[in-house]
């Protein structure tokens, strides 16, 4: 009598965590490219690249917004630090510029000398770091390579300056720093002791400090105790209103990296130390409703259907609600104030206001904030040059370093030194 035998599968443990080894690395690897990655338009340049960065950015602003839910501290001042953790620099000198830190009217300010001595009065620019009012530094790796760029391949004196920034301090407290260091710079024994000639000296900024600079040189000009003004202003992709968040450009870049229309909300609410649930109405335009006759006098000026071009209008439509609240205009009167949003000056301000350089960038939510005043400035009679990249983005200038460096990025930069060469 033959016995049947069946043979059972043997348990292996090694096999079994290899699948689920395996398993695991394919859900995580699902997860990490869930994250990373957003819809980006081909022509930006490096699509990839910045997909990564801002995958990366996002991350770790998701970290810093935890850390402050569970009381570690404030998300920007937690966000700042990280960006900042292996960005400072200490100030070194080298063959071809002199580097030191030190203080206008007790605001902080980090100055590049070239060390060449021609015998001749040198250029100048003041300028003013970007992000969001609240992040940054004059000292950070990339605005020192900016800044030392700049001072030897023009030869100029660059003053950088370190002002103050949310959430320890609120508007107008970064303007009025700087503000302060660039009129204290300006004194003839200052420029004097820099060996700076004071018929050629401009403002510049990116970002949040492309405001601050157009806010400065709209002040300069009203301040009857300046002996000497500017000759050029220099704006990077500023920020310049928070009336209307459904330009053009906001609508088609929303979810454009590196800078959202939501955070862009939420900088601003920071930076006027407003409530945070002002968001929402924000975003849709509810708090300048045209039921509210306090925007009566501004309206002109942000209308976009006036001051920009077809080509960029194409089929957007104005977001204009016809019944809003007025609370958030009336918790936030500094959306009304010049010195907060520098496109909706007056128009004779703006006629004092020197020649200005404009850079913008397609792919920006904040591309039609140049373009407006741009056009405004121009109409106030001010000449203009207006530098649009097609493949750029928010932020493209200062990344222009390994590892986050971008070809536009380069691109930019260089043109914009090579015009402020020319005409300062």
């Amino acid at each position: 009598m033959s016995v049947l035998l069946r043979s059972f599968p043997v348990f292996d443990p090694h096999f079994v965590m290899m699948r689920a080894t395996v398993l695991l690395m394919v859900i995580v690897t699902g997860l990490i490219g869930y994250y990373v990655y957003v819809p980006i338009p081909n022509t930006v340049s490096e699509p990839w690249k910045l997909m990564l960065l801002d995958a990366t950015f996002r991350g770790v602003q998701d970290m810093c917004h935890l850390a402050q839910q569970v009381g570690l501290g404030h998300h920007l001042k937690a966000l700042n630090f990280v960006i900042t953790m292996f960005e400072m620099l200490a100030p070194q000198s080298s063959e071809t510029v002199e580097v030191s830190d030190t203080s206008f009217d007790g605001v902080q300010v980090r100055v590049f000398e070239p060390k060449k001595v021609d015998g001749e009065l040198k250029r100048s620019i003041i300028y003013i770091h970007g992000g969001g009012w609240a992040l940054g530094s004059a000292r950070m790796r990339s605005y020192d390579h900016l800044c030392r760029k700049m001072a030897k391949d023009m030869n100029a004196v660059l003053v950088s300056i370190e002002y103050r920034l949310v959430p320890e301090v609120h508007f107008p407290e970064q303007l009025n720093d700087a503000y302060s260091a660039t009129k204290y710079f300006l004194q003839p024994e200052v420029l004097s002791q820099y060996s700076v000639d004071p018929n050629r000296i401009a403002v510049s900024g990116d970002s949040a400090g492309g405001n601050l600079a157009a806010a400065v040189t709209q002040q300069l000009v009203v301040d009857s105790s300046i002996k000497f003004q500017l000759k050029l202003q220099a704006l990077i992709y500023p920020v310049l209103q928070a009336l209307d968040f459904n330009t053009p450009s906001y609508q088609q870049n929303m979810a454009t990296p590196i800078l959202y229309k939501h955070v862009m909300a939420r900088f601003w609410l920071e930076y006027l130390n407003g409530d945070p649930s002002f968001v929402q109405a924000m975003l849709v335009n509810n708090h300048t409703a045209s039921n509210l006759s306090q925007l009566t006098s501004v309206r002109a000026h942000l209308n976009w259907t006036n001051l920009l071009p077809q080509s960029l209008i194409k089929n957007y439509k104005p977001v204009i609600q016809v019944m809003g609240s007025p609370q958030v205009i009336k918790a936030l009167p500094a959306l009304l104030d010049p010195r907060a949003a520098p496109l909706i000056a007056d128009k004779g301000i703006l006629q004092l206001l020197p020649r200005a350089y404009i850079l913008t960038c397609e792919h920006d939510i904040l591309r039609d904030d140049g373009i407006m005043y741009a056009k405004r400035l121009e109409d106030a009679g001010i000449e203009v040059t207006l530098d649009h990249y097609e493949d750029g983005f928010h932020g493209a200038m200062i990344f222009a370093l390994p590892p986050t460096n971008f070809d536009v990025g380069n691109r930019i930069m260089n043109n914009y030194i090579n015009w402020l060469d020319k005409n300062l």
